[in-house]
């Protein structure tokens, strides 16, 4: 039994086989996913799905799935399934399914009478490239033969495909396989085996695919997808056969050589702690000599601020402080002044976010705590430091500015500027303009940090003009957003008004290297957190006994953006309550942080199989919802334990 298994009795329900997804990806921001039972339940399910680059270089899915049937006797047994209109699934593949495995690569055992077959899947680390080893494992005849029907869809991730005149239904012959181009700028897609095969070109249609995820979620759901025809070859019990399928051509000599070296690189699957690693690994990607993070899977790009939160906890995981510090760098030369990109890429980057950049210094000091690397922070960070403090200071995009008080004060009509930047019919959800607590409480910390940089490179002049600064925000931050009556800190503030709405922005006064306010006022911040947000998945984004409170993330775009921040809870918010809860309570302490913790081993099988998801429902039983894996939800609940075992052999950090 493997860590992370699945039985027949529950994958045979599609209630809840269906609601449980698997994700493979390289280093090359390509990746593969579906449901357990491997029915597609989302426009963005495939097998390959990879960037084209000479279309738009975003992600599109060429070979969405592969339908196996085994054949014995004249008896067919097709092992896929998809669903179409009417709740019909046909064929009905899953009922065979009878055990899934995770460790080390998703393997799949199907059982049709005397008949035991399997598949696994793995996805090479360094190509566009994913691998399925078929395995008769057991059979009573020598007379098996294995038939695969190949569905391709060649259409950007987002999108939906529609049967066509002028998809090229043509293919070449290649060595043990064949090629297809359906549309020009694609890369070709091959499929090639380890051992010969016959392919029947058979081209077809298969209409009116469904997936219920895009259903569920508002969007169009039905798809046409392109059959080209299948393969089809003899397996003996106990024999394997692998199929590749790629974007370049390769020896079919090399196939069973890639897939075993590519097994032998794979982090077990066999603790919670190498799920979460193992997850940790799968966010980053090199690309056109870049190194970035993908902020969640299966449709986020990279976001700025999700890297520069994601990369200390994903850096711990993959024991890599390399890629922390390529990753910096890559998103560095993505500024535009003092702003970095919130999200989007080339033409469409969206530089409308006021902590990134204060996030970025936090980045920063986790990086130096790792790595002791004074040189690179010296060379590649110090001055980006010193723009964005400055810029800040005086004023800079979206009414960015720092007022007479020391504070940062931000916010324009129509924009949500913090990280709750939910927006309904173009209006925020929390649009939160002015001094916001958690932006305050990382600016405070940005310039402590830099004046720490400062002092050890001798920079006088920048001390001078910033140390005076550095002693006001901490008054400053008191009086404008502590209550002694309420027990808390004001979410935000704009003039008189002050917003008394339990939220989860103020836990970072407790948490960050250098905090503005004293131990006591900590605790009680902490207090409050742990009555009214805390859950056993993470941090609520609004007290249930607020009248705006949304318990349950769901229904269709708007719906969904409503109750985004307004009760949604969030894994990622977890490391930073753990560590500011430690800071204060420090050995005593340990015992709660850990049950939190513990409780997160649960999720491994519950949405995201092997990772921890975006976003869970306010409301017990915090449903898992959004994003099937996440960066920093995964990067923050790894942290938090390395934060744990810290204080388990010491009482500060």
């Amino acid at each position: 039994m493997t860590y992370i298994n699945f039985n027949k009795e529950k994958l045979i329900n599609l209630s809840y086989s269906l609601d449980k997804e698997l994700l493979r990806t390289n280093r090359r921001g390509s990746y593969a996913s579906s449901t357990l039972i491997k029915c597609n339940t989302r426009k963005y399910h495939g097998l390959l799905i990879c960037p084209q680059p000479n279309i738009d270089n975003e992600l599109h899915v060429l070979l969405s799935s592969i339908d196996p049937t085994i054949i014995q006797h004249r008896e067919e047994f097709n092992l896929g399934i998809h669903q179409y209109p009417n709740g019909v699934f046909i064929p009905k593949g899953h009922k065979y399914v009878n055990e899934v495995q995770s460790d080390p690569i998703p393997k799949t055992i199907y059982r049709i009478g005397g008949v035991l077959f399997s598949i696994e899947t793995i996805f090479s680390k360094i190509e566009d490239r994913v691998l399925l080893r078929y395995t008769l494992i057991k059979s009573n005849s020598d007379d098996t033969i294995i038939r695969l029907k190949p569905y391709l869809a060649f259409r950007q991730v987002h999108q939906l495909s529609k049967a066509n005149e002028w998809a090229n239904k043509k293919y070449e012959v290649v060595e043990n396989g064949v090629t297809f181009k359906m549309y020009q700028g694609y890369s070709n897609l091959y499929l090639q085996f380890s051992k010969k095969v016959d392919y029947v070109h058979v081209p077809d249609w298969y209409y009116n695919i469904e997936y219920i995820e895009e259903q569920r979620r508002g969007y169009d759901f039905q798809e046409d997808l392109f059959v080209p025809g299948y393969f089809e070859f003899k397996l003996k019990k106990g024999e394997s056969i692998i199929l590749s399928a790629g974007l370049n051509e390769i020896k079919p000599s090399s196939i069973n050589k890639i897939f075993n070296k590519e097994l032998t690189n794979r982090i077990p699957r066999d603790s919670f702690e190498h799920c979460l690693s193992n997850s940790a690994e799968q966010f980053i990607y090199k690309r056109d000599n870049k190194t970035e993070i993908v902020a969640g899977f299966p449709w986020f790009g990279r976001w700025s601020r999700d890297t520069f939160v994601a990369l200390p906890g994903l850096a711990m995981a993959i024991k890599d402080n390399n890629i922390f510090k390529d990753s910096l760098i890559s998103i560095i030369a993505e500024m535009n002044g003092s702003l970095f990109p919130n999200y989007g890429s080339g033409k469409d980057k969206n530089y409308g976010s006021v902590d990134a950049p204060l996030w970025f210094f936090w980045s920063v000091q986790q990086y130096l705590k790792a790595s002791d690397d004074i040189q690179t922070v010296e060379k590649k960070f110090y001055k980006k430091m010193l723009v964005i403090l400055e810029a800040y200071r005086i004023g800079t995009d979206f009414n960015i500015h720092m007022t007479d008080d020391k504070l940062i004060w931000a916010g324009e009509m129509g924009k949500a500027l913090t990280w709750m930047d939910a927006v309904v019919d173009g209006k925020p959800i929390t649009p939160r303009i002015g001094k916001t607590v958690e932006v305050n409480a990382l600016w405070y910390n940005a310039v402590m940090f830099t004046l720490e940089i400062a002092t050890k490179f001798d920079d006088k002049k920048f001390i001078e003009k910033w140390k005076p600064i550095s002693e006001e925000i901490p008054i400053s931050f008191k009086n404008t957003f502590w209550n002694k009556d309420k027990g808390y800190l004001a979410d935000y503030v704009n003039g008189d008004f002050k917003d008394w709405a339990i939220r989860p922005n103020m836990i970072f006064a407790t948490s960050l290297p250098y905090c503005p306010i004293s131990i006591k006022i900590r605790e009680l911040i902490l207090s409050e957190a742990k009555n009214n947000l805390l859950t056993n998945r993470g941090l609520r984004s609004l007290s249930p006994i607020d009248l705006n409170y949304k318990g349950i993330c769901e229904g269709n775009t708007s719906e969904r953006d409503a109750a985004y921040h307004q009760g949604t809870v969030w894994p990622w918010l977890f490391g930073h309550f753990a560590e500011g809860y430690l800071k204060v309570h420090g050995k005593a302490g340990i015992a709660k942080i850990q049950w939190y913790f513990e409780q997160f081993q649960e999720v491994m099988t519950e949405h995201g199989i092997g990772s921890i998801s975006e976003i869970y429902d306010g409301d017990p039983p915090h449903k898992a919802r959004g994003c099937i894996s996440q960066a920093w939800s995964v990067a923050e609940i790894y942290r938090a334990n390395e934060i744990i075992k810290k204080y388990l052999n010491t009482e500060t950090l």
